[in-house]
């Protein structure tokens, strides 16, 4: 039995899908059955919070394999989490950290997932952690001021970006908790394109069939806000600010071949997202 953490989120929605098809039973621990509707009804769900350790225990019963999400910037689920697992004799835990984790120096952003995986290996659970290089879909994040005023906000300049399609991190993640052989090994996942925002600009602008601006951010605070359009907590204001100066300086941007070398095909592109969100950012 697999247990899926996070099911009604973007990636969750997909893992559940690809899950599906490969024929696995699989467990969703949701807090609102409301937001599972919609996805297979074969899947198993059980309401819980990993933030109240008392509801999880029927959540985790009988699960050998599990995929942890745990959003936000604490550590308090993901130890939730781990102490459910050892209770329930959970043998393998695909965990979804960031490449943030991987810089030198370590932006502020990859902090909360490097405490994360320190966490999950002190557990003593043979884990896998899928670290992928931002997604495709924060783009959405723009899909006001292009429908309403045609700009976006640029706050990294030259600053180059191999973000990956969460569609592409959920079908990795399926192979990996479905297939042995991956206990141990870190994953980074990229696309293949490092854009800049300017060139992603142009490819939405391409999508929809409208002229996009591109302005650059006149103050920190804009810049911030080009990320987090509703606003964020000051610690995450203040990470999301220095990691946007690191991404600035990197003209040339990670990529890997990870997406490839797992599933056998390129990962998608961002034009094919585009294609794919393009009611998003029309009027």
């Amino acid at each position: 039995m697999i247990l899926v953490t996070g099911a009604t989120g973007n990636i969750g929605r997909d893992l559940v899908r690809e899950l599906g098809a490969r024929g696995a039973a699989q467990r969703l621990l949701v807090r609102d059955p409301a937001r599972a509707a919609g996805l297979p009804e074969e899947a198993e769900r059980v309401v819980a919070d990993l933030g109240e350790p008392a509801t999880l225990a029927p959540a985790f019963a009988g699960a050998d394999r599990m995929f942890l999400l745990t959003p936000g910037i604490g550590t308090g689920h993901t130890g939730n989490a781990l102490a459910a697992a050892k209770a329930a004799g959970v043998r393998h835990i695909v965990h979804l950290s960031s490449t943030n984790v991987l810089g030198d120096p370590m932006p502020p952003m990859g902090h909360w997932h490097h405490e994360r995986e320190k966490m999950i290996r002190a557990s003593g659970i043979p884990a896998t952690f899928l670290r992928p290089n931002g997604f495709m879909l924060n783009a959405l994040e723009w899909a006001r001021s292009i429908r309403e005023e045609g700009f976006v906000i640029d706050a990294i300049g030259p600053g180059r970006h191999a973000s990956v399609d969460t569609a592409d991190v959920a079908a990795v993640a399926a192979l990996v908790l479905t297939e042995d052989g991956h206990e141990g090994r870190e994953y980074s996942l990229t696309g293949d394109e490092a854009l800049t925002v300017a060139e992603q600009a142009l490819i939405i602008a391409e999508t929809v069939g409208r002229d996009i601006e591109v302005r650059t951010a006149a103050t920190t605070e804009e810049a911030v806000r080009s990320r987090f359009p509703d606003g964020a907590p000051p610690a995450l204001a203040e990470a999301a600010a220095k990691t946007l100066a690191l991404m600035r300086a990197d003209t040339v941007g990670l990529r890997t071949d990870t997406v490839e070398r797992l599933l056998g095909r390129p990962p998608r592109s961002f034009a094919d997202w585009c294609a794919r969100n393009a009611g998003a950012f029309r009027r």
